[in-house]
C-alpha cells in the first residue's frame, strides 16, 4: 500500500503528470521536455527523479544524452500506464505540449532527411568506415536461404546494396526507403547491375505500402538506429512477413561514440541484445542467436528472427497491392 501511495503522490502534480503523458509517447531528452513545458531544466531534471525514484518513469543513459519513457518493466508499469491514460487529451495544456512533442519530432527527421540529401552519393563510403562492408555481406548470404526466395523485402534499402548482392536468392524483389535522393541512388545502382525488374519504393517503415504476409525474407540494414521508435518498426516488419518468413537486422551493437549521434544523426548508439530479441519477440518471431562482428570501434551485430507459424496477423486497414514510385 505504501508503494502505491509514494507512486500516486509522485505524480500528484500537474507538471508531473504532463510529463507522464509526454513519454508515454515515447523516449525524450531533459532537453526535449524543457523545450516542451517552457521550465528549467533543474525543475524538470527534479521532476524527471522523483518519478523515476517512483518507479513510473525509466531513466536510459546513451553517451551523454539521458533518455526518458515509461515504465514497462517492474511493479508500476502498469500504474504508469493507467495514470497516463487518465490524462484528459483534450486539455488545452496536453494538446499544446502534444503540439510541441510533433514539432522535436518533425526537427528530428528534418536532420535526418538532410544528412541523407547530403550523403546520398557517398552513402557506401560512410558506412565503410564504420566497418568493413565485405565482413557484412558476407555474414549476411551465410545467414539467408541460398534459393527458395519467392518475395524478398529490404526495408531502408538505401542505395540498393542489399538488393544487389541478394539478386540471384530471389525470383522478386522490393526496396523501401523514405529518402526519394536514396531512391535515386538505389535505382541508379540497380540500373548499373542490370537488375531492372527488382522494385524500390518510397515508404515510410512505420506504415509499409505493401500488404499483409507479403514476403518470404525481409532485410533491414543498418537502419534501426536511425528510427525513433525502432520496436514499432520491427512490428510494421512482422505485419508483411509471411509465416515462417524470416527476418535479419544488421546494425551496430551498443558503443559510445558520440560522434555518430551529433555528425551523422544516429538516434540510437546502437542496440544491446536482449532489446532488439525483445522487440522482435513481442513482433511475433522466434529468435536465433545473435552474431557478433567485432570491429574498431564499432561491432555489428546480425540477428535473424523467423515469423512465428501462429503468430497474429495485424488487422488495420491496409494497402491491397504494392504502391509508391514507379521504377
Amino acid at each position: 500500500m505504501e508503494n502505491l501511495l509514494q507512486g500516486l503522490r509522485a505524480a500528484a502534480e500537474p507538471t508531473r503528470m504532463r510529463i507522464l503523458a509526454l513519454c508515454a509517447q515515447g523516449e525524450l531528452t531533459v532537453t526535449d521536455l524543457t523545450q516542451i513545458l517552457g521550465q528549467s531544466q533543474p525543475r524538470v531534471s527534479r521532476h524527471l527523479k522523483l518519478l523515476c525514484d517512483a518507479g513510473l518513469l525509466a531513466r536510459y543513459r546513451e553517451g551523454t544524452y539521458a533518455f526518458f519513457r515509461l515504465a514497462d518493466r517492474g511493479g508500476y508499469a502498469e500504474l504508469a500506464r493507467t495514470l497516463a491514460g487518465l490524462i484528459p487529451a483534450d486539455d488545452p495544456q496536453v494538446v499544446l505540449d502534444h503540439e510541441r512533442l510533433a514539432g522535436i519530432k518533425r526537427d528530428r527527421a528534418a536532420a535526418a532527411a538532410r544528412y541523407f540529401r547530403t550523403n546520398a552519393g557517398r552513402w557506401d563510403e560512410i558506412r565503410a568506415l564504420h566497418i568493413a562492408d565485405s565482413e557484412v555481406e558476407r555474414a549476411v548470404l551465410d545467414l539467408l536461404p541460398e534459393e527458395g526466395i519467392d518475395d524478398l523485402l529490404d526495408l531502408g534499402t538505401g542505395t540498393g546494396r542489399m538488393l544487389t548482392i541478394l539478386a540471384d536468392r530471389a525470383e522478386r524483389a522490393v526496396g523501401i526507403d523514405l529518402s526519394r535522393e536514396m531512391l535515386a541512388v538505389a535505382r541508379a545502382n540497380l540500373e548499373r547491375s542490370g537488375l531492372r525488374r527488382w522494385q524500390v519504393r518510397q515508404g515510410d517503415l512505420y506504415q509499409l505500402p505493401l500488404p499483409n504476409a507479403a514476403f518470404d525474407v525481409a532485410v533491414m540494414h543498418q537502419v534501426l538506429h536511425y528510427l525513433e521508435d525502432p520496436d514499432d518498426a520491427l512490428a510494421e516488419a512482422a505485419r508483411v512477413m509471411r509465416p515462417g518468413g524470416t527476418l535479419l537486422v544488421a546494425d551496430f551493437a551498443h558503443h559510445g561514440v558520440e560522434s555518430l549521434r551529433e555528425e551523422h544523426a544516429h538516434r540510437w548508439l546502437g542496440f544491446e541484445d536482449a532489446d532488439v530479441v525483445r522487440w522482435l519477440r513481442a513482433a511475433g518471431f522466434q529468435c536465433d542467436a545473435p552474431v557478433h562482428l567485432p570491429g574498431q570501434p564499432l561491432t555489428v551485430t546480425l540477428w535473424r528472427a523467423v515469423r512465428a507459424p501462429d503468430a497474429p496477423v495485424a488487422t488495420l486497414p491496409r494497402p491491397d497491392r504494392f504502391a509508391g514510385e514507379t521504377p
